[in-house]
């Protein structure tokens, strides 16, 4: 939707007549012009300096509202009272409104007759990270006194409203479905004010505005009517834009045709590592170059003294130098045009007190060249672990192999995007069976970032999974990654984050409360969703989510309809209990019969019944228990299961000496690991049972140790998937 008709003109030279005057914030008339010009209905007022220029307003009908001029929180200062509109008492209502807030002077406003319980807030604030952010809840004295939940719509879900509506509860509220409120209005009203909202943010934030508001907003006639409104000033300069990416760099730094490495020793430092990480990756070494003066060969690969002396633009390059001589190198990388992908591995750059001007250097001298037009590189980093590829056939991080556990198991179609180093080792470490098609640690992102490697990944079909670590998004990098983030969705992918620091998102709460009610992690967490992306509260989630989402890939649920089996009370309990958005799915006659003669056949008959969730006690041998797990796979009507095996009991073949044997039910499991039904393993044992755990991940089953923890989390997974139409 576009402003209407000389909107976008009225509401810039509101703003700019306000910055003019002194003011950061615009209340009352100004503001209330904004939502005129946005379409919205706005009573008549009249401004009086003193209770007896009130008492003269004339305005129609038979109350009036008297507000104190220029407050921010009128209600909290006792600045508003309804009169009855006659001279005496108006001006007596201007009078109390002047002692009670302190304020000069007041509006005398046609009442608008209401419902209080049926106000809106309505309001849209820049985030630098998501663009324009509207955000729509229940209004007036209930967002003064708590925040509550709202409907957020950001630039990149704009074409999701209607969904974002259907998934807030905030939409129940207001349009009366939930705890007896009368609807405030539906969810058209809803969806049209939210447009307008998101048109005003395109149009006029942040060099007009960074915040405007309503509220309350009351649906009044089938029309919306702002009954009160701010607007927090912008500087009224437009930000430059941030030029885009030289095209092929990220293709360059995933395929490249030549990488040059700066800082071998001739002992076994971090250049040294990534040199020898890269070759036995597989990379050919006549097409690795090292710059290093003195030697003309090193680990069979051809040295130069300098970069002067290489030849043509190489299309990667491995920086592992002191970040303080960091900033000249990458000035003399640009200068004379020597690589077209460029990985910072030196660390504390832009993070140790006293490095920021040397980082904001190096970002200067990029930015410079590309505004310039000439080509520069695009640079990770600084503070990269470094970059692994396997359609590059390299890995250009500097973490010696024996340091790492053995991988194994066949390649996946997942990349790896992280601002940490150590969190992907360490995530990686303990999936050993993930073979990622890339890993892009991005450090400090003072070039490229986490938004630049997902939407160039958005378009690679071999990568169908992206899971990343965040510590806070780069300037617009929000919207980027969550447009991404859609394209993946569109396509049947996958994007998994975990957000590191979202306590320190703090709300700018102090004009408004739409921050308050739209804090920086609600907004975030919202508008993931909205874009399909599977977000993880926890570091253990991210890596149980990680765990089903490649394992379940080729599989993925079809419906929410569950099913549990455990031969332990307590987990068919806690499946029960932790069942969220999927529901317990009711077995065939078939499958019951079926299950019976299993029971039966495996003593226990009038012990077990054929139900679900499905305890199988731990009386259940190898064979029973997974003749019973098969029976409820091969149901019609389960979407998707979890299998519990509590390994103490005797009657399983579950220690480290004795998974392997035949008919152990380790094995069996195994052989159902590509059932056509989606499932996951629960092994709620200590370590003597890791080996169980492994061997079944091994063979391709999602394992996770704890019943409540897989269903909620396989609850997430599927609603996701089911959701993304896949």
């Amino acid at each position: 939707m576009d402003l209407p008709a000389g909107a976008a003109d009225l509401i810039g030279s509101q703003c700019a007549a306000g910055r003019a005057a002194g003011l950061d914030v615009l209340t009352e008339v100004p503001a209330q012009e904004i939502a005129r010009a946005l379409g919205l209905r706005v009573p008549r007022m009249v401004a009086a300096a003193d209770p007896e220029t009130a008492r003269r307003a004339g305005l129609r009908g038979t109350r009036v509202v008297v507000k104190a001029a220029g407050l921010l929180h009128k209600t909290d200062a006792g600045g508003v009272l309804v009169a009855e509109n006659d001279p005496e008492a108006i001006a007596a209502a201007a009078r109390s409104v002047g002692e009670s807030a302190g304020a000069a002077g007041c509006l005398v406003v046609e009442h608008v007759d209401h419902d209080p319980a049926a106000e809106i807030l309505a309001g849209v604030r820049w985030s630098d990270a998501f663009g324009p952010v509207v955000t729509i809840g229940i209004g007036g004295i209930a967002a003064e006194i708590t925040p509550l939940e709202a409907v957020i719509v950001a630039p990149a879900t704009a074409g999701r409203i209607p969904a974002a509506l259907d998934a807030s509860p905030a939409t129940r509220l207001l349009t009366g479905g939930l705890r007896g409120r009368p609807p405030a209005a539906d969810a058209g009203v809803l969806a049209d004010l939210a447009a307008r909202l998101l048109a005003l943010g395109e149009a006029a934030m942040p060099h007009d505005l960074v915040e405007f508001e309503v509220n309350p907003l009351v649906v009044a006639g089938g029309a919306p009517v702002s009954l009160d409104a701010l607007a927090v000033l912008g500087s009224g300069e437009r930000r430059p834009g941030r030029p885009p990416l030289p095209e092929d760099g990220l293709q360059r730094l995933l395929r490249p045709d030549s990488i040059v490495v700066v800082g071998v020793s001739e002992r076994m430092n971090p250049g040294r590592v990534i040199l020898r990480n890269v070759l036995a990756a597989g990379y050919p070494p006549e097409r690795v170059t090292v710059v290093k003066p003195g030697r003309d060969e090193i680990d069979g690969c051809r040295c130069v003294p300098d970069l002067g002396s290489l030849d043509g633009p190489a299309d990667l390059m491995v920086l592992s130098i002191a970040a303080d001589a960091a900033p000249g190198a990458v000035e003399h990388v640009v200068a004379v045009d020597a690589v077209r992908a460029l990985i910072l591995i030196p660390g504390g750059l832009g993070e140790r007190p006293g490095t920021e001007p040397a980082a904001a250097e190096i970002r200067d001298t990029v930015l410079a060249a590309r505004r310039g037009g000439r080509r520069s590189p695009v640079v990770i980093g600084p503070n990269s672990m470094g970059v692994r590829s396997r359609a590059g056939r390299y890995d250009a991080t500097f973490i010696p192999p024996e340091r790492m556990t053995p991988a194994g198991g066949r390649p996946a179609p997942v990349a790896v995007i992280a601002q940490s180093g150590a969190f992907t080792l360490s995530r990686l470490d303990r999936l050993p069976w993930l073979q990622p098609a890339s890993v892009i640690t991005v450090g400090n992102q003072l070039d490229v970032t986490v938004g630049d490697c997902l939407a160039h990944l958005a378009g690679d079909p071999g990568v169908e999974i992206a899971a990343c670590y965040l510590e806070g998004f780069a300037a617009g990098d929000g919207d980027r990654a969550l447009r991404a983030a859609a394209r993946f969705r569109e396509r049947g992918g996958t994007v998994l984050w975990y957000r590191g620091g979202r306590t320190t998102a703090g709300a700018r709460s102090a004009a408004s409360h739409t921050a308050a009610v739209a804090t920086e992690d609600r907004v975030a967490r919202s508008l993931a969703a909205a874009a399909g992306v599977l977000e993880a509260a926890t570091l253990d989630e991210f890596e149980d989510l990680l765990r089903l989402a490649v394992l379940l890939r080729e599989r993925p649920p079809a419906g929410l309809r569950f099913a549990a089996v455990s031969n332990a009370g307590f987990e068919c309990v806690a499946a029960a209990d932790a069942l969220g958005p999927l529901e317990a799915a009711g077995l065939s006659g078939a499958t019951r019969a079926r299950l019976e003669q299993i029971l039966a056949g495996g003593g226990l008959a009038g012990i077990a019944g054929a139900q679900n969730p499905l305890d199988l006690t731990p009386i259940a041998g190898d064979a029973a228990f997974a003749a019973a797990v098969e029976a409820v796979l091969d149901d019609p009507g389960v979407d998707v299961a979890v299998v519990g095996c509590v390994p103490y009991t005797p009657a399983l073949q579950t220690l480290p000496d004795a998974i392997d044997a035949p008919g152990s039910v380790v094995g069996r499991l195994a052989a159902l690991a590509g059932h056509p039904t989606p499932w996951a393993a629960v092994v709620d044992g200590g370590r003597r049972y890791d080996p169980m755990a492994g061997a079944l991940e091994a063979a391709g089953v999602p394992v996770l140790r704890s019943m409540d923890r897989a269903v909620r989390l396989l609850g997430r997974y599927a609603a996701a998937r089911v959701g993304s139409g896949s």
